[in-house]
Order: structure tokens, then C-alpha cells, then sequence
């Protein structure tokens, strides 16, 4: 391997820089010049974002085939990007607090960490390279979900993570045994000429589905879900609700479309009523929710149910749909926590839909963005969630998937009954106490323009979802 090879891995690599950038910044700066880390965190992580978009990267493999570039992965590394940057515009108002003096900057490195294993999820063309990125992922978000240490839902809320972590770690690295003992390696290319329907490989293709299913919190893979965004942070159960649960959907996409291809029907299977029961379950239990953070964790779970719809397609279209779903979602579900953000550092920590009753009343504009991001996410045009929706159920419905699709489209009808409740909060309902006046930093008011633009714009104009099809046209 010579050093053009190293050329191939320029994001890892400029993640890494802005990382160390950080880590010496935190410990040579004053107290004075650290007053400006969240500034210059933003700038350095905005530079990496928008680098990410030049054209003309390298691409091949390294390391002997167990890492992979493409334009494709640079396309999904980008989309988590906007995403990190997104939520880190977000927690001005959350680190701000006197409790968490002294440790605000580990956020941002722990995150950046987190984000690094994610790329080596994308980019790995060997399971266990898969397994180490997921696992590099996976432990510090257990940090970021415990970050609030004085608080027992945020303790808890780590605890639960860690261990359910180490469960589907172990889940997936049995099934990953059993591959291996099918096919005698865990290079994808390897594996793709070697799997056929023997018992060996469809016993390890579902233990791999559940080590997956964790991350995506596909029922039955979800109980964890709720909990850990009640108790998590804001700022961090937004990180989780999108650019944990994209890298995962992402990883999957890639191993059932490089290992697994062969026994397409084995999986498609499995996908159809794994959509099916997270979809309708999601939406369900949402209804009932009375906390906003454990009501969005719901609601992602369902939407974690449509994304399987664009991966059952088994084509270049459905493959496009998934990656511009979950840009849409990005941009829709950080909407909405930007808002949740921006009302619980107002009212003390409340996260309840009554504190959002008479929102309108208070603050319009942030009942404008919820409005917005519940519009989208329950797919009414003509915000780009219904578009995403659209492309996503043409993709399925390419593959003969009709059921399904007709499956999805009365979940559709049910969710938009439990987003129009929040609705209904800010604009019908009567506050319970005083109202209170909210104010957003200017960090979380960038945020929030740059979601609403991202919702408008990515309805309106179609080329977007048509540049990334471009991409998969010629394969992955």
C-alpha cells in the first residue's frame, strides 16, 4: 500500500485533524480564549462538511480491500456531516449551563469519535471492519447518553445503552461466526461468491440483522429506544434519532448489497415483516406518549420501519431513496429538536407535549419550525417529507412489494393523527401555568433556518434526489 491509498481515506483523515485540532486547543487555551471553542468547533467542522462536497475524490480500496471509497460513501459521510453539524449548532444553550462547567468540550471529541467509527461503517468492505467501526460508535455514545451525570434518567439512560450495546455486539459477532464458518472469510467480495441458501449463512445473516437492528431500533431490537432518548440529553438523543440510526441503515444497505445479493429473497423476507411490525408498532405506541422525547422516539422507530422500504427494493432506485430519506429526515427530525431544545432550556427541563400547549402565543416563529418538521416527517407536501415518502413507496412498489407499500401508506394516515397533536398543542390548546417567554440562542436559531431550508428546498427541487440516483446508476 502506497500513500495514494491514504488519499482515499481524506475524510477520516480530516476528521481526525479537526479532532486534534480541538484536543490541543482544549488544553493549551486560556480560560478566556475557551469561550470561543464552540465557535471555532462549528467553523472547523463546516470546512470538513463543505470539503466533503468537492468532486474529483479518489476512490479504490485500502488495506488490502477492508476499507472501500466510492462516491457513494462519500455522499452518506456527507450526510452525516450535515447532521453533526446540525446538533453541535444546537448545544450552545444545553452546555451553557453551570453544571456543566468544566466539561463542556469533551462533547464535542466524544461526538467526533463517534462519528470516525461511523465512516469506518460506511466505508468497510470487511465484517470486521464493520464491527470495529460499530463498536468505535457505539461506546462513547454510551459517554454522551450518561453526560448529564448529576441526573438519574441520563445515568440511566447510559447504563441501558452500554448494555444493550454489549448484547448486540455479542448478538452480531456470533452471527458473524457462522458466516465466517460458511465462507472462510469476512471480505465482502469473498463472501459474495461463496453465500448460497445454506443454513450456516441464513443463521448468521439474521444474528447479523439483530447486531443491526439494535441501531436502527427495528422491533424487536428497539426497547431500549425510548428510555434512552427520555433520559439522554437533547442534544444527544437528536444525534442518536439521526446520525446513528443513518450509519447504521447505510452499513446494512452496503453488506446485504455486496455479501448478501444472492439470497435476495432470504432477506427481502425478513425486511418485509420487520417493516411492517416496526412501522405499525412505532406509530402505536407514539399515540400514547405524553413526554415529546420519548413521543419522537417512537416516531423514529416507525421511520426506521420506512427506510427498510427503499432496502427491500433490491435496486439502484431503491437505494437512492433510502440515502435521500434519511437526508430529508436529517433536516426534519433536528427541526423538531431544535425546538424541544429551544422550550426545555426555557421552562427547566420540561419535555412534556403540555409544555408546548400555547406555544403560538409565545413564540410563533418556533411553532412555525415544529410545524414545519412534523408536516415532513408525516409526509404532507409540499415538504420534502412527503417527497421522500413518495420516492421511497415507488421504490418498493418497483420491486411488486404492493402490500407493503399499502401496509405503509395507512401507517402514513396514522401518523399524521399523533403529529397534528403537537400541532394541536401549540396552536389550539391552552397553556397549564404562566407562559413563558422563549428565546433561542443564535446558534440554535442558525440551526433551525438551515433545517427549514433544508425542508423547503429539498421538496422543491428535485434535482437532489436525481444527483444521488446518478450516483447509484453505475452501482455500488
Amino acid at each position: 500500500m502506497d500513500f495514494t491509498n491514504f488519499l482515499m481515506m481524506g475524510q477520516e483523515i480530516g476528521l481526525v485533524a479537526v479532532f486534534l485540532v480541538l484536543f490541543f486547543y482544549d488544553i493549551i487555551a486560556s480560560e478566556r480564549a475557551k469561550q470561543w471553542f464552540l465557535p471555532v468547533t462549528c467553523v472547523l467542522f463546516a470546512v470538513l462538511t463543505l470539503w466533503g462536497f468537492c468532486p474529483d475524490k479518489p476512490s479504490g480500496e485500502a488495506f488490502g480491500g477492508m476499507f472501500i471509497q466510492s462516491p457513494i460513501t462519500v455522499l452518506m459521510k456527507n450526510v452525516l456531516n450535515i447532521a453533526t453539524l446540525i446538533v453541535f449548532l444546537q448545544t450552545a444553550g444545553w452546555l451553557g449551563k453551570d453544571e456543566l462547567r468544566g466539561r463542556r468540550f469533551e462533547f464535542f471529541l466524544i461526538t467526533l469519535i463517534t462519528l470516525l467509527g461511523m465512516y469506518i461503517m460506511i466505508s468497510s468492505g470487511n465484517f470486521m471492519m464493520l464491527y470495529i467501526g460499530m463498536e468505535t460508535a457505539s461506546l462513547p455514545l454510551a459517554c454522551l447518553a450518561a453526560y448529564n451525570k448529576h441526573k438519574e434518567r441520563s445515568a440511566e439512560a447510559g447504563v441501558k445503552f452500554v448494555l444493550i450495546s454489549a448484547l448486540s455486539s455479542a448478538v452480531m459477532l456470533f452471527g458473524l461466526s457462522f458466516l465466517y464458518g460458511a465462507t472462510g472469510s469476512f471480505y465482502f467480495t469473498d463472501m459474495s461468491t461463496a453465500v448460497s441458501g445454506q443454513p450456516l449463512v441464513i443463521i448468521g445473516l439474521v444474528f447479523f440483522f439483530g447486531g443491526l437492528g439494535f441501531k436502527l431500533s427495528l422491533v424487536p431490537f428497539h426497547l431500549w429506544t425510548a428510555d434512552v432518548y427520555e433520559g439522554a440529553p437533547t442534544s444527544v438523543t437528536a444525534y442518536l434519532s439521526v446520525v446513528s440510526k443513518g450509519a447504521a441503515a447505510f452499513a446494512l444497505l452496503f453488506a446485504l448489497y455486496k455479501v448478501f445479493g444472492s439470497i435476495e429473497q432470504v432477506w427481502q423476507n425478513i425486511i418485509w415483516w420487520l417493516s411492517v411490525i416496526t412501522i405499525t408498532l412505532g406509530n402505536l405506541f407514539a399515540i400514547r406518549q405524553t413526554d415529546i422525547k420519548r413521543f419522537f422516539a417512537f416516531s423514529s422507530i416507525s421511520q426506521a420501519g420506512y427506510i427498510l422500504l427503499g432496502i427491500i427494493a433490491g435496486n439502484a432506485q431503491g437505494m437512492a431513496s433510502t440515502v435521500y430519506y434519511v437526508l430529508v429526515y436529517v433536516f426534519s427530525n433536528l427541526a423538531a429538536f431544535a425546538v424541544i431544545s429551544a422550550v426545555e432550556n426555557a421552562t427547566k427541563g420540561q419535555t412534556t407535549i403540555a409544555a408546548f400547549n400555547g406555544l403560538y402565543k409565545n413564540n410563533p416563529r418556533l411553532s412555525l419550525v415544529m410545524t414545519f418538521a412534523v408536516f415532513s416527517l408525516g409526509g404532507i407536501p409540499p415538504f420534502a417529507g412527503f417527497f421522500s415518502k413518495f420516492f421511497i413507496f415507488m421504490a418498493a412498489a418497483s420491486s411488486e412489494q404492493y402490500l407493503l407499500v399499502f401496509i405503509a401508506l395507512l401507517n402514513t394516515v396514522v401518523s399524521l393523527y399523533y403529529y397534528l397533536l403537537i400541532v394541536k398543542a401549540m396552536f389550539i390548546n391552552e397553556p397549564v401555568s404562566e407562559p413563558v417567554r422563549i428565546r433561542s440562542d443564535v446558534y440554535n436559531k442558525i440551526s433551525m433556518l438551515t433545517c427549514v431550508v433544508g425542508i423547503l428546498l429539498l421538496g422543491i427541487f428535485g434535482f437532489f434526489f436525481y444527483n444521488i440516483a446518478d450516483k447509484f446508476s453505475f452501482g455500488i
